[in-house]
């Protein structure tokens, strides 16, 4: 029996299970309208339980989800991996032990892993695609080499100018991209000139975090989600741009630093702060089965101090210096091929000296972004940041920046 005819038989039965208590509740199908039999709302009735599918003894099941999610390695089969953690308790339970963190796994799954660190020892390659119509950006996983392929969807950004500064709203959702929706998780705001930035997350990143109070700042209402819960301004990283004063050209300097990511982390054995859930969602638009909790051995250890006591020791990015190249009379980095169009945009960022790092972990480059179309740009990342940081990190350098160049 095929994996396909399995998951048909499945919305079948859960189909017919939901008509049925549908009829039971309303009174459909009875003769007498005095004597209708209606569902006490007292008590709750769990459709995903009642599916035989719950019911499978916990060593095949964990075998056959193990087996799954071993041989679907990328997307897009990797979404079977995704149905089988929405089929009921059971599986998505199995599924929360099997499933691990792209640190660990290499690979991007729930929406949850574009809050997790990365991969370690290996840029996870992605694209970003500009609409230039609408100030929109949208984040792909890449599925091959080439960058315009039908990649994964991940994220999305809007640009929204403001008079002092330029706000980029960040969503889950690429066809609703605003602070009100549900799948919100962050922003990326400017100073007046566009030289500093600050990321926003839109909930602790940590155990530590301290929200950034501001008249943005909103609540999710009772409807959303009970009890409420906030959907803050938690910043996790800083980016500035450094000013020409004295107008020479050149390519641009910038650094970043990461709030919520201790500077120990890129150090052999180092542990980066790990989120495990979504505080909040709309269970209405995305399925709860989409916001699971990821489990990881390796981010419990660092979650025991608060990130607080360690402001000193935040790690610290900077752009990795260019060669000038004489016979092109321009800038040059080896992008390993991921870059083919010269732009001013075109940066690498690894760990600043001033982390106490030193030889290869200094080296090692840990996000970087340049351009190989008209409107769209390669973006490959690593641990310690996530997904969410890289693409923040990316979004600021398209703003055009008259005091740095």
């Amino acid at each position: 029996m095929s994996f396909k005819s399995i998951i048909q038989d499945m919305k079948g039965e859960l189909g017919s299970i939901s008509r049925k208590g549908f009829d039971v509740k309303f009174g459909y199908g009875m003769r007498s309208r005095s004597h209708r039999v209606v569902q006490d709302s007292s008590v709750p009735v769990d459709v995903f339980r009642q599916s035989c599918w719950a019911n499978m003894p916990p060593e095949l099941l964990r075998d056959v989800l193990m087996r799954i999610e071993a041989s679907e390695s990328t997307w897009p089969p990797r979404k079977n991996v995704v149905v089988c953690a929405g089929v009921c308790r059971n599986w998505r339970e199995i599924m929360k032990e099997i499933v691990k963190t792209p640190e660990i796994s290499c690979k991007l799954t729930f929406p949850i892993s574009l809050k997790q660190p990365g991969p370690r020892n290996s840029l996870l390659q992605c694209y970003i695609k500009r609409n230039r119509s609408n100030q929109t950006y949208y984040l792909y996983l890449s599925l091959n080499q080439a960058s315009n392929d039908d990649g994964k969807f991940l994220l999305a950004a809007r640009k929204c100018r403001r008079p002092t500064c330029t706000d980029y709203i960040i969503s889950l959702n690429g066809n609703d991209v605003s602070k009100g929706s549900s799948t919100y998780i962050g922003k990326l705001r400017s100073n007046f000139l566009r030289t500093k930035f600050t990321v926003y997350d839109a909930q602790p990143p940590n155990a530590g975090a301290k929200v950034t109070k501001s008249s943005s700042t909103r609540l999710i209402t009772v409807k959303q989600v009970s009890p409420r819960v906030p959907a803050g301004n938690y910043p996790v990283a800083h980016i500035s741009y450094e000013l020409n004063v004295l107008g020479s050209r050149g390519p641009r300097r910038m650094q970043c630093v990461m709030d919520a990511i201790p500077a120990s982390s890129i150090e052999p054995g180092g542990v980066a702060p790990t989120q495990t859930e979504f505080l909040h969602s709309n269970l209405d638009t995305f399925p709860s089965l989409l916001f699971f909790r990821s489990k990881s051995t390796r981010s419990e250890s660092f979650r025991s101090g608060p990130l607080s006591e360690q402001k000193d020791g935040m790690l610290v990015l900077r752009n990795k210096s260019p060669r000038w190249h004489e016979q092109l009379q321009c800038w040059c980095l080896n992008f390993n091929g991921r870059v083919t169009v010269a732009s001013v945009k075109n940066f690498q960022l690894v760990a600043s000296p001033e982390n106490g790092v030193a030889g290869q972990e200094h080296e090692n480059v840990i996000l970087q972004f340049g351009k190989v179309g008209k409107d769209v740009f390669t973006m490959d990342y690593q641990y310690p940041i996530s997904a969410f940081q890289a693409f923040a990190i990316c979004l600021s350098s398209f703003d055009t920046k008259i005091a740095c160049e």
